[in-house]
């Protein structure tokens, strides 16, 4: 008896973005359905390791396309795992993933790259060429096989089927213009051109010539990690890459090793071109499909890659870890921390290599997953001088990203520390006020505004003996004696930096002259054991009880401004008119750190206030 269901409504969105704007080569059809394929077979190989009867009835693991010309179909068949009547529902009725909405939004938005795959729609490019696609399949282990139909429009439809082996059928009515994909020299084509590297044989159902209505082999079905460098083309990489991850691009580089010694393993990394949806999840996508002699053990096995290298994709294939390895024994195992350090290790090597002989290409991986791969500084000291090695940071120099190494080299005569500032965006930290004195002197500095710069340079602490000092902290020293003219102007606004204590406390814990500031009134500057304003905002975002955050204020002695409170201080000490001037100067160096106020409402009528008063004296 047949069943109608409705697809979910993601999917129906889905299907229409599929047939009319998310693929602009329709070939790639075949590429995604042999991939499926592949997994499936993939899937059945490991469960047969604790299930050895689902294999036991000799059954080959293979993938067949099956042209028929007078149907007008395509069959694109499979002998691995199968999918039951539940299955069928779940997998091609519905985007079973918490991120489908928003994969849609970015599709609609003209976003494409590096999300089919991610959430597993790649079977609905079959209607790209397909006016109605039939899935039959028989799950391994079980006796009924069922069949799902679909013309892609708003439901599908499952009955009971009729299926000898397990595994799974996608047969393809084509589309008239699309008959092409019929011919047996386009199907060997199109295989060797995006699959000769899936390591089950491919058969083709011959149509033409003395061997029509045999099946011939069209795929190498060798592993392409196990292959030499040599052998293979870029192309090959590029499409294996494409398999591998579903993503529209090619990848921007990829390291191909082979281990042999104590242990034997080799694989293949890639670094993609751009950052995927999940890449700050604490769900999304980790580590590198495992293979144990060839046969595939799991997809994300983020044993072998520390959090810093979560972007990297690929494969490894050990010689040496046991069939019926778990993710409990990884965590224990000798073999996998030996093959995690080589990851690692050739990760770092072609990260190396891509920053020197492309740097325009570097830059493009520094731009995408720079703020991830930074975490390593703070929180893997094995590979702390590596990773900031390859860091890049915008700075004062200009628009382009610099090295510490080139931030060095560039270093005048008379500077011994590296300079940073922290803020919200580069921009904002350009303009603040903390650069003001180092400028002056020709200090070329920092500019960090990722949330895990603070960690980072806070764990490095100095690099090549050259300590990283922020612009921004109390500590900060610039001269190593004090001038008469300097000591001067800082006796002169003592009393005033009393005042400003006094009306401010609570607020911050000291107010003195500034040795930073040339061109500003006042900053606040982060005292020793505190947290620059991104951080302290981002931990009570995550729940964190910091208490009350005090800073040091500085005040600038030849300011104008500075110079007009003194007066009014001298003059009328205890006016209500000078604490105003005051808690507002102090609001506005909360603002220009990059902190929040407490009152808004009562910064505004201040400033309201000081502007009428200063207006009625321009017109007096």
């Amino acid at each position: 008896m047949s069943e109608t269901h409705k697809f979910q409504a993601e999917v129906s969105q889905l299907l229409k973005l599929v047939i009319n704007s998310l693929y602009s080569n329709k070939e790639i059809f075949l590429r995604e359905l042999i991939s499926n394929a592949s997994d499936a077979i993939d899937k059945l190989r490991f469960r047969a390791i604790r299930e050895p009867e689902l294999t036991a009835d000799g059954t080959p693991l293979e993938i067949r396309l099956i042209p028929d010309a007078e149907a007008g179909t395509l069959t694109i068949e499979d002998t691995g795992i199968g999918m039951t009547h539940e299955e069928l529902v779940q997998n091609l009725g519905t985007i079973a993933h918490s991120g489908s909405r928003a994969f849609l939004e970015q599709l609609q938005s003209g976003d494409k790259p590096s999300l089919i795959g991610q959430f597993g729609v790649g079977f609905y490019s079959a209607y790209l060429v397909a006016d109605r696609v039939d899935v039959v399949s028989r799950a391994a282990g079980h006796g009924q096989a069922y069949r799902w139909s679909s013309d892609a429009r708003e439901s599908f439809t499952i009955e009971e089927a009729q299926r000898v082996e397990r595994g799974t059928a996608v047969v393809l009515h084509l589309k008239e213009e699309h008959k092409k994909f019929l011919e047996d020299w386009e199907l060997r084509g199109l295989v060797r051109r995006y699959s000769d590297y899936v390591s089950h044989p491919i058969q083709l159902r011959v149509t033409e010539g003395e061997q029509a209505g045999k099946f011939e082999a069209v795929n190498k079905a060798s592993a392409l990690w196990q292959r030499s460098p040599k052998e293979v083309t870029q192309a090959q990489y590029d499409e294996f890459y494409r398999h591998l991850t579903h993503d529209f691009e090619a990848p921007l580089a990829q390291a191909h090793f082979q281990i042999e010694g104590t242990l034997l393993f080799s694989g293949i990394l890639f670094l993609p071109r751009k950052a995927p949806m999940d890449l700050f999840q604490a769900q999304g996508r980790r580590g590198l499909h495992l293979f144990v002699k060839r046969v595939f053990i799991m997809e994300d096995c983020d044993e072998l890659l520390p959090p810093w290298l979560r972007f990297v994709r690929g494969v490894v294939d050990s010689e040496d870890l046991p069939l019926n390895v778990s993710r409990e024994l990884l965590q224990d195992s000798s073999v996998v921390r030996t093959i995690r350090k080589q990851v690692i290790k050739r990760a770092l090597d072609r990260l190396e290599e891509l920053a020197q002989e492309d740097p325009a290409g570097y830059l493009t991986f520094w731009s995408e997953f720079g703020a991830v791969f930074k975490e390593g500084i703070a929180t893997d000291g094995e590979y702390r001088d590596r990773i900031a090695e390859l860091s890049r940071f915008a700075s004062t120099r200009g628009d382009e990203l610099t090295s510490l190494a080139d931030y060095v080299s560039r270093m005048p005569e008379g500077q011994k520390d590296i300079y940073f500032a922290i803020g919200d965006s580069r921009e904002a930290v350009a303009a603040s006020p903390y650069l003001e004195a180092l400028r002056k002197r020709g200090y070329e500095v920092l500019l960090l505004s990722d949330p895990i710069d603070e960690w980072a340079v806070d764990a490095l602490t100095t690099y090549k003996e050259k300590k990283l000092v922020s612009a921004m902290r109390a500590d900060l020293k610039l001269e190593d004696e004090k001038g008469e003219e300097q000591k001067k102007q800082e006796g002169a606004v003592a009393p005033l930096c009393a005042q400003i204590k006094s009306l401010l406390k609570g607020k911050v814990v000291d107010v003195r002259p500034s040795e930073r500031l040339t061109d500003s009134p006042a900053c606040l500057v982060v005292p020793q054991g505190a947290h620059h304003a991104p951080m302290e905002q981002l931990l009570r975002a995550s729940g964190r009880d910091l208490g009350s955050s005090r800073r040091i204020l500085e005040i600038n002695p030849t300011h104008p401004l500075i110079q007009s409170l003194q007066r009014l201080q001298e003059s009328d000490p205890g006016s209500e008119r000078l604490q105003d001037w005051i808690e507002t100067l102090y609001d506005q160096t909360v603002l220009m750190e990059g902190g929040r106020i407490e009152d808004p409402n009562r910064f505004a009528r201040r400033i309201t206030s000081l502007l009428q008063e200063a207006a009625a004296g321009a017109r007096s």
